[in-house]
């Protein structure tokens, strides 16, 4: 857990942004690139470079493989309307994702391991795939005999509203009773990640 910590300090400050509670209180000491040259002023950076970042900003804020943000992309491509904004709306609804925007987690490590253990009913029946895509309608809710542990009493307080962004309007959350229910697709300017996805779509496309 430590090594993973440190990990996501250095990934936050080579990417620029904060990707962890922890990373974002080292970030505002730090800001700037990680490495005995992090200070320095470093050379423009060329188009490429430019586009590769910003995709891998996103596939950092979802904590997902290469391989499944390929995947995503391409599906994003094959739908109607703008690819980028598909892509975002499609790795918004995986249940891992939708698990920390309620505030069941502090991280999205932590979201995907309350769904890999098996904490997780999606309409009464338990899911334990993170990469899950929620439907509009469903509900979530951590199941009964885990409401009663302790990172999820923690979590029903409201513990982890302090460092997770405000709910967005695509999802009605009761925090109390560690339910929520996706109620529509997310829209791109709703969804609370950093990203310029135009650039993920360039990147892609070259």
């Amino acid at each position: 857990m430590a090594n993973r910590s440190r990990k996501m300090v250095r990934l936050s400050r080579a990417l620029g942004m904060p990707l962890t509670p922890k990373a974002k209180r080292y970030f505002e000491r730090r800001p700037y690139g990680p490495g005995e040259h992090g200070r320095a002023r470093r050379r423009s950076e060329s188009d490429y470079a430019v586009r590769l970042k910003e995709k891998q900003r996103l596939r950092a804020q979802y904590a997902i493989r290469e391989a499944q943000l390929v995947k995503s992309f391409q599906e994003a491509l094959r739908m109607e309307g703008r690819t980028g904004d598909n892509l975002v709306a499609l790795l918004e609804v995986r249940l891992d994702a939708l698990v920390l925007r309620a505030g069941f987690g502090r991280t999205m490590f932590q979201a995907r391991q309350i769904v890999t253990h098996r904490h997780i009913l999606v309409d009464g029946k338990i899911v334990d795939r993170p990469s899950y895509r929620v439907r509009p309608g469903q509900t979530v809710q951590v199941k009964p005999t885990s409401q009663v542990k302790d990172p999820f009493v923690v979590a029903a307080r409201g513990s982890h509203r302090d460092v997770l962004p405000q709910v967005p309007d695509y999802l009605t959350v009761d925090l109390e009773k560690l339910r929520f229910t996706l109620d529509r697709e997310p829209k791109r300017d709703e969804v609370p990640i950093q990203c310029d996805v135009q650039l993920v779509v360039e990147y892609y496309s070259r």
